[in-house]
């Protein structure tokens, strides 16, 4: 595995094995990976001949300082797991290498960018848009692999891709969970103990109202009975539950029971952010 710190490497090496027939497969992370960074990669490596993954935390898609200060780096370890996953190229660059001036793109990423997460992290996705796209000018990947557990902000950058005309099949990849539940999240080592052992029951919660959910169409209650079951368990509190509509993402107030939805919810456990969601209805 090469470990590049410099665009212009980067380019050289995507270069060549592109000239040598090789798809080339990105998977973009912030680092201190876990196993469901790996499974993105796994993927990408049944589907692609050459993977290139980016490890860094991108500045600009903060809009909380103390977020940025804490988010955990741990890029010995993040490499030596590449290594172990077999990517061809781990790309760490420096803030200045990809901000070498300000970044002042503003991106029209339409509704979907303005729900949940867009309207509670004010300049959140048009930093995603930015660091994705700087990635994606880089590499010219032939496929981009993300997680579902930001289901979001895979449709914010389906829309970047659209209006910035790249050429490329963006991969959604299942929610990798612990064998409790809890989606795996490099926020998740900022739980304490007993935070840790807590945390599973969002999912738990999750699942029940989809189950609920085959016998109540009333999406209404099937909102409000999630964010009194976790706001019920000592240390959590709901900052939102959102059951939309899978494809725009905009909140529904009606249902019939087959159109696709997703619970998007995120909770505050002491000072750490998780979030999480769910699909309606019930495969």
């Amino acid at each position: 595995m090469k470990v590049i710190s410099t665009v212009a490497q980067l380019r050289e090496v995507v270069a060549d094995a592109k000239k040598a027939g090789a798809k080339i497969g990105l998977v973009p992370t912030m680092g201190a990976l876990h196993a469901g960074h790996v499974s993105l990669i796994e993927r990408a490596r049944q589907e692609c001949d050459f993977v290139v993954v980016s490890v860094f935390v991108n500045p600009t898609q903060f809009n909380n300082p103390d977020d940025l200060r804490t988010y955990p780096r741990t890029i010995d370890a993040d490499c030596a797991k590449l290594e172990a996953a077999g990517v061809d190229v781990a790309f760490v660059p420096t803030v200045e290498e990809i901000y070498p001036e300000p970044d002042t793109r503003v991106f029209d990423l339409g509704p979907v960018a303005e729900v949940m997460e867009g309207a509670m992290r004010p300049g959140h996705f048009n930093g995603v848009a930015q660091i994705v796209s700087k990635l994606f000018d880089y590499v010219k990947p032939h496929r981009a692999y993300f997680g579902e557990k930001d289901y979001q902000q895979i449709a914010v950058i389906r829309r970047m891709v659209e209006i910035e005309g790249f050429n490329l099949e963006i991969v959604p990849c299942p929610i990798k969970r612990h064998d409790d539940g809890l989606a795996m999240s490099s926020r998740n080592v900022r739980l304490s103990a007993e935070q840790r052992a807590k945390a599973p029951q969002i999912h738990h919660i999750l699942a029940q109202s989809v189950e609920d959910s085959m016998n109540n169409h009333d999406i209404k209650a099937l909102r409000q009975s999630v964010v009194d079951a976790i706001n019920a368990v000592d240390g959590m509190e709901v900052e939102y539950y959102q059951i939309v509509d899978a494809y725009t993402l905009q909140p529904v107030a009606e249902w019939d029971g087959k159109q696709p939805l997703v619970g998007c919810v995120t909770v505050w456990m002491g000072d750490v952010r998780l979030i999480d969601n769910i699909k309606y209805p019930k495969a």
